[in-house]
């Protein structure tokens, strides 16, 4: 290993004091039951027997209950995006109606300050019960959801990250995050509310409620939760911007570590129900039955002219305030992972954000003389007169005084003149900021449309000055943030409703994305590379050819004969310091026979499969796949299986239950060859074996992930134990 040019922690703070950080909230649970997903179906003979009984007529009827399961992921999705969309709008409208009437009593008796204390302790009040939901009742409910579902589609487990509670707890969250004029979105909450509903739709059942339903039970591994995990959170990107195909590229391009044509299309009807749920409930709602319209939550509404070239020498500016924004974010998060990692700071905090946002945004309206003439043709929501004259309204108030989506929606559509320089120059600004402080709060809420408004407004800014379309910078803005390419491209042209933006927002789009990660790397891998997460890229680093399987793999490996005593497997178990969640099972002399993983041990321990008893008058029913699917995903701990000392003393055959095929690779395979093998199969554990098949070590997510390209060339890097 004398190549490794050094040593460092993930985080690149050089400590293991596992403080915690808002987005993901690693709490000691996360951190320490933090394990890998079995995207790798175990061959075993149940499973085989199994396979063989169905018939082909078996299996077309499983993929019916695939689309009907999407279908109804696709629904419920819809379903939900509704119901925040019609909650933001009547909190939002009545306050942004309280607060208005305030100040135009105010503005003739005197006192605006009465009004801005109004502002700030309505904006306060919404976002300090949405903060106390997450940080006391659930904390994995926090932030935008988008890194916690790319981990769990990467193949790492987060806990309780697709549980009820933590759905709920995400709705209510995020609406109250919105309402209180944070600088957020509700798309990326949307996202998780979509994958959650998925995970529990496709198993039949709620393990949050101990409710069972007794259908899907075929789908109750890993391996098809993560389908229908990737459907869910297109569904949900759907719902948000009424992109059906951009909802398909981004469980693709953002998360989705395994892919078919046969997924796709799944994904693509999911995405497709979703939508029209929520077009036909929100017509439903404004009174106007049968006019599906409306794309989704965010309405761009539609662009139909473009100058292909006026927009070219803006490609840079997105990508450089995306790294700025992401540089800012970083070391203000790493800061709340070191001073405000307590429930009650955190909330303290949220609380403080809003009544910054609600000062900041008064200052800007009371200070600003920008006066826009009142017609017909004006779309203002909350117009504000202020000092204006007669029949103007406020310009400032027009982008402060709304949600973001209105926000967007007015910089894009609103006639030119609508805005002066100074108006848009100093909105950026203070948005900017704004929207910094306020990403990685203890609250639900998304980073999409904060960024699109930030750049919409130096769009239209640079519009003013040189004619340029602000809807690409925009684009250049949200992509220099998060680095979307192909997913963000789609979703902005089903989103706007014109084709012919593709590739310019495409040429955009992949220009921010390369000189922002000049400077630094997207947001999202930010705050999953601060949780010490063991996720795995698409590709092994580049420097890493003269590492082999026997230098990163991890040994001396605990393994199982065939016929083993109980009493060892208990203690094998029970032991805090044995960290992998799989173990191989050999011949006497070592010689690789199969695998079997910690969760079916438990399962035969709990079920007494011994071979005592098998051959006794105490012999049991033959176990089935149903008794582990029943105890998945929530095996029990193996402290809550009582095992007697005569019990100890019996013997357990694995030959029926383990993988007698697991994956192997000699100890002499480079690292980019086994990081291929692992991530393109999903693997949860490699086995290491010498010329002779004999087992020499184990290779698993966390020996992979570690090593990683930096500024010395390649480090090694300190993980969480997985």
């Amino acid at each position: 290993m004398a190549n490794i040019a050094k040593k460092v922690s993930w985080s690149g703070r050089g400590d293991d004091r596992g403080e915690r950080t808002p987005l993901l909230n690693g709490d000691e649970e996360v951190k320490n039951n933090r394990q890998s997903l079995d995207y790798d179906n175990s061959e075993n003979q149940l499973f085989l027997e199994e396979e063989r009984r169905m018939s082909h007529m078996g299996f077309r009827c499983l993929e019916i209950r695939r689309w009907v399961i999407c279908g109804l992921i696709g629904f419920l999705t819809g379903l939900i995006a509704c119901m925040i969309d019609i909650a933001v709008e009547k909190l939002a409208g009545y306050k942004y109606f309280a607060v208005k009437q305030n100040i135009e009593k105010y503005t003739e008796l005197g006192g605006l300050s009465i009004s801005l204390i109004l502002w700030a302790v309505l904006n306060s009040a919404f976002v300090m019960f949405g903060a106390i939901a997450v940080a006391f009742v659930e904390p994995i409910a926090a932030g935008s959801g988008i890194p916690q579902i790319k981990c769990f589609l990467n193949g790492v487990k987060i806990p309780r990250v697709v549980r009820l509670k933590t759905l709920v707890i995400k709705v209510f969250g995020v609406i109250c995050s919105v309402a209180g004029g944070l600088a957020v979105g509700k798309e990326g909450p949307m996202i998780h509310s979509g994958a959650v509903m998925a995970a529990g739709v496709s198993q039949g059942r709620s393990t949050s409620l101990k409710k069972d339903f007794k259908i899907f039970e075929y789908f109750r591994r890993d391996t098809e939760k993560r389908d229908f995990v990737s459907a869910g959170a297109a569904a949900g990107v759907s719902a948000a911007f009424g992109a059906p195909v951009g909802g398909v590229l981004f469980s693709l391009e953002e998360g989705a570590s395994f892919w078919n044509q046969l997924l796709t299309w799944r994904i693509f009807f999911a995405s497709m129900v979703s939508t029209f749920t929520l077009n036909f409930f929100l017509s439903i709602y404004h009174g106007k039955p049968g006019e599906l319209s409306s794309p989704g939550l965010i309405n761009f509404g539609r662009f139909d002219t473009l100058n292909y070239f006026s927009f070219f020498p803006f490609h840079f500016p997105g990508g450089v305030l995306g790294a700025l924004f992401n540089i800012i974010n970083y070391w203000l998060t790493i800061f709340r992972i070191r001073y405000i990692h307590r429930p009650c700071l955190q909330v303290m905090e949220a609380m403080l954000v809003a009544a910054v946002t609600a000062t900041v945004s008064f200052a800007m309206i009371y200070f600003s003389n920008d006066c826009q003439p009142l017609g017909q043709d004006k779309a203002e929501e909350y117009p504000l007169q202020l000092f204006c004259a007669d029949g103007e309204y406020n310009s400032m108030a027009t982008a402060f005084f709304n949600t973001p989506e209105r926000s967007v929606r007015s910089l894009f559509h609103n006639p030119p003149g609508t805005y002066n320089p100074v108006t848009l120059g100093v909105f950026t600004l203070a948005y900017f900021f704004l929207a910094v402080w306020t990403y990685g709060l203890t609250v639900s809420a998304g980073v999409f449309i904060p960024s699109l408004l930030i750049g919409a407004a130096w769009g239209r800014l640079f519009g003013i000055l040189l004619c340029i379309v602000l809807l690409t910078c925009a684009a250049a803005q949200l992509g220099g943030i998060v680095r979307m390419t192909l997913s963000l491209t789609v979703i902005m042209i089903e989103a706007t409703g014109n084709v012919t933006y593709g590739f310019p927002i495409m040429l955009v789009l992949m220009t921010a994305k390369i000189v922002g990660d000049y400077f630094i790397e997207g947001l999202y891998d930010i705050h999953i590379k601060l949780q010490s997460v063991p996720f795995l890229h698409w590709d092994a680093p580049p420097t890493s050819h003269w590492l082999t399987a026997r230098e990163v793999m991890s040994s001396p490996v605990t393994c199982f004969n065939r016929v083993e005593k109980v009493g060892r497997i208990v203690d094998v178990l029970s032991n805090t310091s044995t960290i992998h969640n799989g173990f191989p099972v050999v011949a006497h002399t070592r010689k690789i026979c199969g695998l079997i993983l910690r969760s079916q041990l438990i399962v035969l321990l709990k079920h007494k499969v011994f071979v005592e008893r098998a051959s006794s008058r105490l012999s049991q029913r033959k176990l089935q796949l149903k008794d582990f699917r029943d105890a998945y995903p929530r095996f029990p701990p193996i402290q809550s299986i009582h095992v007697s000392q005569d019990e100890r003393e019996c013997m357990m055959d694995l030959t029926e239950f383990m993988n007698p095929t697991p994956y192997t690779v000699p100890q002499e395979t480079s690292l980019p060859r086994v990081f291929k093998l692992f991530r393109a199969l999903g693997l949860r554990h490699l086995v290491v074996v010498d010329n002779e098949n004999r087992v020499v070590g184990l290779v698993t997510r966390k020996d992979l992930a570690r090593y990683h390209v930096g500024k010395d060339g390649l480090e090694e890097l300190h993980l969480a134990q997985t």
